[in-house]
């Protein structure tokens, strides 16, 4: 559909539906059926009309497909002939053989400038008119949301290589499959909102796919099995996983909260460059590839529709023809995107409702925030950001040494730590001037004052990180390298948890302090008690994934791993 007329009756133009209430000073929309508009009542009176009727709220569905281009589903694992379906696929070998559809899918570039641009445009997207628009699912505990102003915010952005919609049939995933997680990105945005960093995730990145419970369309719920050592892609789709899957098996890699999810397929792209007039894109090299049907010069072009999909799908015209340069294009398309909407379509009425309506109708939301005002409330939140304050990068990986012909990848096992622990530790990928905020200041104020000897501090430590035997280590370190002679091995937490924590009475304050100093805990990872403890009891440090050897600080790194590969949203640049 061509979204420069959706939505039109009668001639009239979707941007000329918007009125001003002189009440409010807010724009509204107003439908032709409405008696009257803000601007015919009198000033300071309700307009007779009131707001314009809600649509009715789609039901979730398990894994739906996308609105206005519904597919028949099937069972999980089943081709609608009944016969199994192979989850497996090839990738191209370095004979030259064609490695099939499965495409990248950039709807990120859509959904990421969506939510940047509502920021500026407030008042214009909170009504109900779109709410109809948007799909929400129930995914349950996976989604870990809870207010969207406070603390940072982890967001799984979700691409899927489901081929509905028209035009997409020649591609993409089999006819009637849910789809697989083709193109993934976890946007971390900083507590303070003065930065973000969307980190890529490799499809053919080998990982341990957790146990993961899902909902049923009778509102039951199934527990999928989990897997070992299987392609990150297969976290979604295969098997009945749905976005919950793969936001479980995110936050086992990387070791942060997974707070709500955003997911769309291949007619995102098209739409939504279609809504903003295209994306500006420059190529340092040129680009034929006949699998995607690109054929581009050196220089700058704009994209938009099909040719935009097959800007982010190309693979083959590319140097290596790697998945992993592919993700770089699909990075750099996404920052262009970004500044388009701040540089180009805020203010403009007419582009900003296109926008809206594309990009409502490509959205999969989970239900925490599957309505227009959370979505507006959470577009707030990152609207904060300054766009150079916006970084794109990529998960440190390396060929999967188990493999003789290279098609898996794994995580380099010195960077990719690092880099997650800059997001457990809100540390920016860019140079920015951090934001004080009073509960942060009134927390690090707790490391502030004098510290107990060492053979005052008492301390129970126990293991809730992976590492095995890191309880006896640490107390053979503190006892004979630090004097805490009173401190007891404890054996394992009840549970394993991302970060190393002390708990302490308010006495045990300097205590506290002593502690901390030998781990290089920050204060964060301090848990005080508002009450005395017994002058005999024991402080409780559990030990956490972070936790990465006795002596060394579990403070996170302060700047990103050397030879990480970065792509800035403000930077215009030439892809290679």
């Amino acid at each position: 559909m061509d979204t420069q007329g959706r939505d039109r009756a009668d001639g009239i133009d979707p941007a000329d539906q918007w009125v001003k209430n002189p009440r409010t000073g807010e724009y509204e929309l107003r439908l032709p059926s409405d008696p009257a508009s803000p601007a015919e009542a009198p000033d300071g009176a309700s307009p007779a009309g009131g707001r314009a009727r809600p649509r009715p709220r789609r039901e979730s569905r398990p894994v739906p497909a996308q609105r206005t281009r519904r597919a028949v589903s099937s069972p999980a694992g089943k081709r609608v002939d009944g016969t199994a379906r192979t989850d497996r696929r090839k990738r191209k070998s370095a004979g030259g053989k064609k490695s099939g559809t499965r495409k990248a899918l950039l709807w990120t570039g859509g959904v990421t400038a969506f939510v940047v641009v509502v920021a500026g445009v407030g008042g214009y997207l909170v009504y109900e008119r779109l709410n109809g628009n948007i799909d929400a699912l129930d995914v349950g505990d996976a989604a870990e949301g809870g207010s969207l102003k406070d603390g940072p915010l982890n967001i799984l952005l979700l691409g899927i290589d489901k081929r509905s919609g028209k035009g997409n049939t020649g591609y993409g995933d089999r006819k009637n499959s849910s789809g697989h997680a083709d193109t993934t990105l976890l946007l971390h945005v900083s507590e303070d909102r003065s930065n973000a960093t969307a980190v890529s995730i490799p499809r053919d990145l080998k990982v341990d796919i957790p146990d993961c419970p899902t909902k049923q369309s009778d509102g039951t719920e199934k527990v999928i099995p989990g897997v070992l050592d299987r392609r990150f892609n297969e976290s979604f789709g295969v098997a009945g996983r749905d976005p919950g899957c793969t936001m479980r098996t995110v936050k086992e890699i990387a070791g942060v909260p997974i707070h709500h999810f955003m997911m769309a397929d291949f007619n995102a792209v098209k739409e939504l460059t279609r809504a903003i007039g295209g994306v500006d894109v420059c190529l340092a090299k040129p680009i034929k590839d006949d699998e995607s049907k690109l054929d581009l010069s050196v220089g700058p072009h704009t994209v938009q529709g099909e040719q935009a999909l097959a800007f982010v799908r190309n693979r083959h015209g590319l140097g290596n023809e790697s998945d992993l340069d592919r993700i770089k294009m699909q990075q750099q398309f996404v920052a262009s995107m970004i500044r388009k909407m701040k540089d180009e379509v805020l203010g403009d009425a007419k582009r900003m409702f296109d926008l809206a309506d594309a990009a409502t109708k490509a959205l999969t939301v989970n239900k925490e925030i599957g309505d227009v005002p959370k979505l507006t409330e959470l577009a707030r939140e990152i609207g904060k950001i300054n766009v150079k304050n916006i970084t794109f990068t990529t998960v440190p990986v390396r060929d999967n040494p188990a493999e003789i012909v290279k098609a898996t990848v794994v995580l380099d096992e010195t960077r990719a730590p690092q880099m997650f622990s800059m997001l457990q530790n809100d540390v920016s990928f860019t140079e920015v001037k951090r934001k004080k905020k009073a509960a942060k200041s009134k927390q690090d104020a707790l490391l502030k004052g004098p510290r107990a000897p060492a053979d005052q501090v008492r301390v129970d430590v126990f293991n809730g990180s992976d590492t095995r035997g890191a309880a006896q280590r640490t107390l053979d370190w503190l006892q004979n390298t630090k004097g805490v002679a009173k401190s007891t091995n404890r054996s394992n937490a009840p549970q394993k948890q991302p970060k190393t924590t002390l708990a302490f009475g308010a006495n045990q304050i300097e205590q506290a302090r002593t502690l901390a100093d030998y781990l290089g805990l920050p204060a964060a990872g301090l848990r005080p008690g508002t009450a005395d403890a017994d002058p005999m009891e024991p402080m409780a440090l559990v030990l956490g994934a972070d936790f990465k050897g006795p002596g060394v600080p579990i403070t996170g790194p302060t700047k990103a791993p050397e030879g990480v590969q970065r792509v800035e949203a403000d930077k215009k640049v030439c892809a290679q």
